[in-house]
Parts: C-alpha cells; sequence; structure tokens
C-alpha cells in the first residue's frame, strides 16, 4: 500500500523510479537485495516494505514478525551502505512507542516504557530500525533517517478480516453487513481505545518531503495530529458504507494500546502538513474497495 502511494508520489518528480517486485529480489535473502542495490545503483532508497498485520496475526506469528522485519530491514539498510546509497529513508510504526506513553507521543518517548504486547514483536523489529539508520549514520557517515507513520489506510490496502488492520477490517466489515442485510456490526474490545489514521498519499508526501528536508539521527512522527476512538471511527465508516445497522463491542477481545496519538510539530516545523481528511479518505478508500470487492 505505502509502496504503490509512493510511486505515485514520486510520479510528479523529476527522477527515474526504480522498485524491488517480490519476483525480482527477496528482501529477506542478503546477496539478492546487495546484488540488486548493486546493479541499480539508487541514489536515494525508500523502505517502505514490511511484513504487517493486525493484533491477531501479531499475536499469531510473533517469530514472522519479527525475524521477517529485522532481516529486510537489516539487509536493505547493509545494502544501501554498501551500494553508496545516498539517502535513505526507513519508514517504522507508531507501535514503536510504550503503551502508556504520555499523549500525544513524542519522539523522545522512545524506550521509556514497557510495549505493548499484542505488537511487541513489529516493535522491536521497527526499532532495531531505527537504530541502524543511527548506527550506520554514527559509524558511516550514511544519510540514513527514519519516519514512524501513526496508522495509515487507503488504496492497496488489506481487507482479509484475518490479519488486516483495524480500519480496513471495519471497511470490510461493513460492507458485508450491509450486503447481508445485517442488523448489527460487531467490533473487537470496547470501542473506547482511541486512534490516529492518516491517509495513504499523506504519508506518501511526507515521505519525499522528508527525502528533501530532512536530516537528522531523531526518527520524525508522521501523522494528521487528531485521533478518534474506535467507535467513533467505525460509525464514519457504516456512514461511508451506507450501513444503517447498530454497533455491538466485543469487550473480551483486546483494545490494543489506549491511546496512540503522535506529538507531529518535528515534522510541521519543516513545512508540512496533510491535506486529506479522514472522511474523504474513508469515501475514496471504499470506492477504491468496491471496485475491486470480487477479489476480496
Amino acid at each position: 500500500m505505502v509502496g504503490q502511494a509512493v510511486v505515485r508520489r514520486l510520479s510528479t518528480e523529476n527522477c527515474e523510479v526504480l522498485t524491488a517486485g517480490r519476483d525480482e529480489v527477496d528482501l529477506l535473502n542478503q546477496d539478492q537485495v546487495s546484488r540488486f542495490l548493486a546493479d541499480t545503483k539508487p541514489d536515494g532508497v525508500i523502505m517502505a516494505a514490511a511484513k504487517v498485520g493486525g493484533i491477531l496475526a501479531n499475536d499469531t506469528y510473533p517469530a514472522n514478525f519479527l525475524y521477517e522485519n529485522v532481516m529486510m530491514t537489516s539487509n536493505v539498510i547493509h545494502g544501501s551502505h554498501q551500494a553508496g546509497v545516498r539517502k535513505l529513508l526507513f519508514l517504522g510504526s507508531s507501535c514503536i512507542y510504550p503503551k502508556f506513553a504520555d499523549q500525544p507521543i513524542r519522539e523522545d518517548a522512545l524506550l521509556t516504557g514497557p510495549l505493548e504486547p499484542t505488537n511487541e514483536w513489529y516493535a522491536i523489529a521497527k526499532i532495531a530500525g531505527i537504530k541502524l539508520c543511527q548506527a550506520y549514520r554514527r559509524q558511516h557517515g550514511n544519510d540514513f533517517i527514519s519516519a514512524m507513520p501513526t496508522n495509515l489506510y487507503g488504496p492497496g490496502d488489506n481487507f482479509d478480516l484475518k490479519s488486516s488492520h483495524v480500519l480496513p477490517a471495519l471497511i470490510r466489515k461493513a460492507h458485508d453487513a450491509k450486503a447481508a442485510g445485517a442488523s448489527e456490526m460487531m467490533i473487537w474490545g470496547s470501542g473506547t481505545h482511541k486512534r490516529e489514521f492518516l491517509y495513504v498519499d499523506d504519508c506518501a508526501d511526507a515521505i519525499v518531503h522528508l527525502m528533501k528536508h530532512y536530516s537528522g539521527e531523531s526518527h520524525v512522527n508522521v501523522g494528521c495530529g487528531e485521533d478518534l476512538t474506535i467507535a467513533e471511527v467505525a460509525r464514519k465508516v457504516m456512514t461511508t458504507v451506507g450501513l444503517t445497522a447498530k454497533l455491538v463491542t466485543d469487550p473480551s477481545k483486546p483494545d490494543g494500546t489506549p491511546s496512540k496519538l503522535l506529538d507531529i510539530s518535528k515534522l510541521t516545523a519543516t513545512g508540512w502538513s496533510p491535506r486529506v481528511s479522514l472522511d474523504e479518505g474513508l469515501a475514496r478508500t471504499y470506492a477504491w474497495y468496491l471496485s475491486r470487492a470480487e477479489r476480496f
């Protein structure tokens, strides 16, 4: 999802875009990654590839989430150093922060408390990526930076209920409930936990902006600066889909981190701000989903 958005954004820039498809490069294979970078010699690298998923997927496959993300990240960052890449941006996640971090979460909250247990494996891998960028910057002088986005959504998202994040899962549930003529829609948890959502093309724009205008050891938060409860988001999704039904919560299921709103003042100080509202982003995302509903 993010990679596609970055390619869309870069189409407006004066540059040649190189992509590494899964049929070309296995990012878990160090030799393949090093060979690809040595052969193509990119000036810049945006590391958006990752193994991602929601609470259920993280809890079910902790070894996969930790191993695959650490390996992909290490191979790309080390290979970029070897190939003489001028600038690299590593894309992480807001789950790197402690479960009970002060809100909104500043970049310096990293490693100040315990992580959320339901996604600590993914979080540890992303923290390792931040530290790798810092280490190569300190030891070798590489201009490697990190950006930590909030919850992303948009065209190209994963709508599989067993492995998706919360917002695409809500879209899928609402769509299916409407198609079935259901009188209610159930969501995981209490519905009171709060989340921030950023449209993926806004994230891509922030990534390109940081590649142009930021160079520093600290990672940079990427978000919209506003959050809503999951119940509020679910109702917005139901409105977007056109579902008239009762929203039901399932408190037996985990909520995850109580609140996760990012402080984006470091990013906005560089001159960037988001453009797509949640209502507009939901409408665009659902239209994309409808155009491909048979696939799902």
